[in-house]
């Protein structure tokens, strides 16, 4: 047994220690902590190669999309909080609601949550929590993290990492406990908020069980993203980005192409593009490989059960990579293009963890909009055209956390952009200055500024009197002409000088 494996139990102590290093931690100015955290940076570079074979090793993806996806997001992020953070921890003015109030001066401010929770897919078993654990440090909050059971290694490299930072005793936190207990017990144990990767179900069980104590969550959940081709695209360019976003790790993530829509004035052309690469593509584990395997062969028997539901419903395979079987005993599996899709597929209504993309015939811009908008997740979307306002006027009209124009799935990387979805893809968000502030309490401070004053405005006692005057602000604010907003000001001054009144 690690030194990282804890029962339930243990994490309420886990807590208090760490809330207790947390409340010195948050003394510290921003600068302070930001050096700490800057020593990651040379760590990282030292140990490129390891990392990578470490994630390898753990969920079998790819060494190359673990290289571009995980370890270069994660050293941008990296830079990218250390130069930002301050500025987003920054107390900021409020301007002036109305006239009648100019006494108050209100200003908002950030505070640290505390001790922050944070519990990973395995999917991206580094990037996802490195760049929340800097934002949550940087922040000034302690951090207890999770990570998926079958990427523990992954986790201990984590710890490793942090640890060069050099951070006090108890800070930071790695833990290893049953995935179906952790909810539990960082809800139990004290932690102040939760943010959560992973599947929708297991985050709504999670919110449920965080309900009592009204405890804050960030859940960025599934996805079953749509690409809209349309008819004046650059059609090399948009198949060869559907293959890396539908592809990509084995088309094991949240955020790939799941649904591309295509108008039909390009339908053939298109798929005939799509097909001649998809057919090239190279099932492996290598380092020549563009398709790994799925994670285990629970994952890869849903896969084939997804995709023969599909197959027995009338849905055709228009293409198939290279190697890759969904009946023998590895984990690898072909890459698909299906046609002949109907809505009622698992490829339309659920979230398909493999490498599967289903291609639909479309009639204009609104009946893309409306099938892409057809499924309970909303994460991210794409649409692809030569045409930058149409193509903006249509991403605007998608249902998703992000949309990306002639591209996709690489908004993650861009550690500005904040990450998250609508509807059963989660709440809140990740990254960017919106992702760094969940991190924090906003508070607003409202100052009274008018001198010698003896109270408010509005205060007791009552009278008729002031009942007039403050009737008399309404009419002045909400009157319905001007001649009734003049008429009201002698009323509002009759009440002025309340202000100065013992």
């Amino acid at each position: 047994m690690s030194n990282f494996q804890v029962t339930s139990n243990d994490i309420s102590t886990i807590a208090a220690q760490a809330r207790k290093a947390q409340s010195e931690w948050a003394l510290l100015s921003y600068g302070q902590r930001a050096k700490h955290i800057k020593k990651i940076g040379p760590y990282l570079g030292r140990h490129v190669d390891e990392l990578v074979e470490t994630v390898h090793k753990d969920n079998g993806k790819l060494k190359y999309d673990i290289l571009s996806t995980e370890i270069l997001s994660a050293v941008m992020s990296l830079s990218y909080y250390i130069s930002n953070g301050k500025k987003f921890m920054r107390s900021t003015g409020i301007g002036l609601g109305c006239i009648l109030m100019f006494n108050k001066i209100s200003r908002m401010v950030y505070k640290p949550f505390g001790v922050i929770g944070i519990i990973t897919p395995w999917n991206f078993p580094l990037a996802i929590p490195f760049s929340e654990v800097v934002m949550a440090l940087l922040a000034g909050n302690a951090v207890i993290l999770k990570t998926a059971s079958n990427t523990v290694n992954v986790g201990r490299a984590l710890a490793a990492i942090f640890e060069a930072a050099d951070l006090p005793k108890g800070l930071f936190n790695y833990v290893e406990i049953k995935g179906e207990e952790a909810g539990r017990a960082f809800i139990d144990g004290g932690v102040d908020k939760i943010f959560f990767t992973g599947s929708a179900k297991t985050g709504k069980e999670l919110a449920a069980l965080a309900a009592p104590r009204l405890l804050p969550l960030v859940l960025e959940l599934g996805g079953a993203d749509a690409a809209v081709i349309c008819a004046d695209a650059n059609l090399d360019k948009a198949a060869k980005g559907i293959i890396w976003a539908g592809f990509s790790s084995a088309g094991q993530i949240c955020g790939g192409i799941q649904r591309v829509l295509v108008y039909k004035s390009v339908y053939e052309k298109f798929l005939k593009k799509l097909s001649i690469l998809v057919e090239k593509l190279r099932v492996g584990d290598d380092l020549d490989s563009d398709v790994g395997p799925l994670v285990n062969e629970r994952q890869k028997q849903k896969f084939k059960e997804q995709i023969d539901a599909c197959i027995s419903g009338g849905a055709k395979i228009a293409a198939k990579s290279q190697g890759g079987d969904l009946n023998d005993q590895t984990l690898f599996a072909p890459a698909l293009v299906l046609t002949d899709v109907k809505n009622s597929m698992p490829v339309m209504t659920e979230e398909i963890f493999g490498p599967v993309v289903a291609v639909i015939p479309v009639d204009d811009a609104a009946c893309a909009i409306s099938i892409a908008n057809d499924s309970p997740y909303g994460l991210s979307g794409s649409v692809w055209s030569a045409n930058h306002t149409r193509a903006k006027k249509i991403a605007l009209q998608i249902n998703a956390g992000s949309v990306m124009i002639n591209d996709h799935l690489m908004s993650y990387a861009l550690a500005e952009t904040p990450w998250g979805g609508f509807g059963d893809s989660g709440i809140g968000r990740t990254h960017g200055k919106i992702g760094f502030q969940e991190m924090l309490k906003a508070q607003v401070v409202v100052d009274d500024i008018l001198p010698f004053s003896k109270r408010s405005l509005v205060w007791q006692p009552y009278s008729k009197k002031l009942y007039k005057g403050v009737r008399a602000i309404v009419s002045f604010l909400s009157g319905p002409s001007l001649f009734n907003r003049i008429a009201a000001v002698p009323g509002v001054m009759g009440i002025f000088f309340r202000y100065w009144k013992k």
